[in-house]
């Protein structure tokens, strides 16, 4: 194999959001055995530098979906955007209907100033729904939103339209607490021709162009490489690495996957507080 693409949240980061010993040595042992390794995540890109700078392990970069390519100096190689008139019209409709959401851009991940307090409404709501719930299960899944670095607030989303300045919308984000609204979230942009629509975990659904993929950014960036794609491997958790782990040689699921990823991966790996990581690749090596 001559190229690792690893997802970051549920895959090479444990539940403490952290890469273990074991995952960072592994990784050093794949670059010193001349393996490319790629970072693939729904994160942004300054986000994923503020947990690799501090290892000093350099990477390619696959952002906000697949929407972005980043080279190991930090350079922009590629992206694709969502148009900026569907952009308004997807965060308009989110606003509507009171989502928590986040807007990845190539300088911030913007978010409503109120965000954590409609986050809190969420919560009491659905504690008052359901008394019997494990309400920690959810608490760390809102934690994993502000868990990111290069939060910027804004008080609606209007802001990011305004006249003097030009941003370019790589994903939008959605997230609930409750299963009716990511399943209206779903059921209204499901079928939409112009953009690819994922989920990274359980509460959320995520929006980025139709040309935007984890697979097709790992298809791009083996071809740049010179890499036949038969020799690359994919290792993911969530519905956002399906598309990697099938346009890649060989696709891995971690022990901690969703049960239909796992079905349609070649091989599952231990989980993700198991370095399943590090696991896979001294199985590789």
């Amino acid at each position: 194999m001559k190229l690792i693409a690893i997802d970051l949240d549920g895959t090479l980061l444990n539940s403490k959001h952290q890469v273990s010993l074991e995952n960072e040595n592994a990784l050093r042992q794949a670059q010193r055995d001349g393996i490319e390794v790629v970072v693939s995540t729904g994160r942004a890109h300054f986000d994923v530098m503020s947990i690799f700078e501090p290892l000093g392990i350099k990477t390619w970069v696959i952002s906000a979906n697949g929407a972005v390519i980043h080279d190991p100096d930090g350079r922009l190689y590629h992206h694709e955007t969502i148009d900026k008139k569907r952009a308004y019209d997807i965060l308009s409709w989110l606003e509507s209907e009171n989502y928590y959401y986040e807007v990845f851009t190539g300088s911030a991940i913007y978010t409503p100033q109120n965000g954590k307090e409609l986050l809190e409404v969420e919560l009491d709501r659905f504690r008052s729904a359901n008394p019997e719930a494990d309400l920690s299960v959810l608490m760390q899944a809102a934690e994993v939103q502000y868990s990111q670095s290069g939060f910027a607030y804004i008080s609606s989303f209007q802001e990011l339209f305004e006249a003097d300045q030009e941003i370019d919308f790589y994903n939008i984000l959605g997230f609930s607490f409750f299963k009716e609204k990511l399943e209206a979230g779903w059921k209204k942009y499901e079928h939409a021709e112009d953009l690819t629509l994922v989920s990274s975990a359980e509460h959320n659904f995520e929006l980025s162009s139709r040309k935007a993929s984890k697979g097709q950014a790992l298809k791009r960036l083996a071809e740049r490489l010179n890499i036949p794609i038969e020799e690359t491997v994919a290792v993911g958790d969530s519905l956002n690495d399906k598309s990697m782990l099938e346009a890649a040689g060989k696709g891995v699921a971690m022990g901690n996957a969703r049960e239909d990823i796992k079905a349609m991966a070649d091989a599952v790996t231990l989980t993700n507080d198991e370095h399943g990581v590090a696991h896979m690749i001294k199985h590789l090596l």
